[in-house]
């Protein structure tokens, strides 16, 4: 079944990151194109930011940049192809050799926010043993399987959200008042206590997004 999943990456070596780490207040997006080539390096950004001496200078510098060609620019924004150098770190090839697709993709804190339409869990499986085998940080933000799939519903969990859920669930950590304390929960999953709030966190705010929580 398909699925659609949020997630956000970190490498010092991710696309453009060395200049949005230098460059406060830039924002990046990814435009969407038809390529389905998955050892394609060369991307069309659009970049907001009130300084473009600035921008291109850091551009010029830039580690994951080898070449850059402005395309159009309108006040703050403007639109570059970039050409990335081959130690740049990309997880479209797997996403593409997975059959997915790059929905939007734009930049947030020190990295990216990836939305990914996918076949199934296991091409997320895949991208996440990517990430882990070329040491970038991927964290699961949101997961839900799309409403026209049958067969047992995902509730938007993540296999880690749902063990995590029905573990605290069966402790009583949501009784009130509670039979048991988070940091008791976290040491049966293995988890620090921040971990696992941050698991229960999002495994409920997944729970919420799949069941009750109206969608545009």
């Amino acid at each position: 079944m398909s699925i659609t999943a949020k997630v956000h990456i970190e490498h010092e070596h991710l696309a453009l990151v060395p200049t949005l780490q230098r460059l406060d207040g830039i924002k990046i997006r990814v435009l969407t194109q038809g390529t389905t080539d998955p050892g394609s390096t060369h991307f069309p950004f659009l970049i907001e930011y009130h300084d473009h001496d600035a921008l291109e200078s850091m551009l010029e510098t830039d580690v994951t940049v080898d070449e850059f060609e402005l395309i159009d620019r309108t006040g703050d924004t403007a639109i570059y192809y970039i050409e990335h150098t081959p130690q740049t770190k990309l997880i479209s090839s797997v996403v593409t050799r997975e059959n997915g697709i790059l929905v939007h993709t734009e930049t947030e804190n020190a990295g990216w926010m990836v939305h990914l339409l996918l076949p199934d869990r296991s091409a997320l499986n895949a991208i996440w043993e990517y990430a882990r085998e070329n040491d970038i940080e991927l964290d699961i933000i949101e997961i839900y399987s799309n409403e026209d799939a049958g067969g047992e519903s995902s509730y938007g969990l993540t296999d880690e959200q749902r063990e995590a859920l029905q573990l605290a669930f069966a402790a009583g950590y949501f009784n009130e008042p509670r039979d048991t304390s988070l940091s008791e929960v976290a040491d049966e999953m293995g988890l620090s206590s921040t971990a696992m709030s941050g698991r229960l966190r999002r495994g409920m705010r997944n729970l919420i997004a799949a069941t009750i929580a109206e969608r545009e």
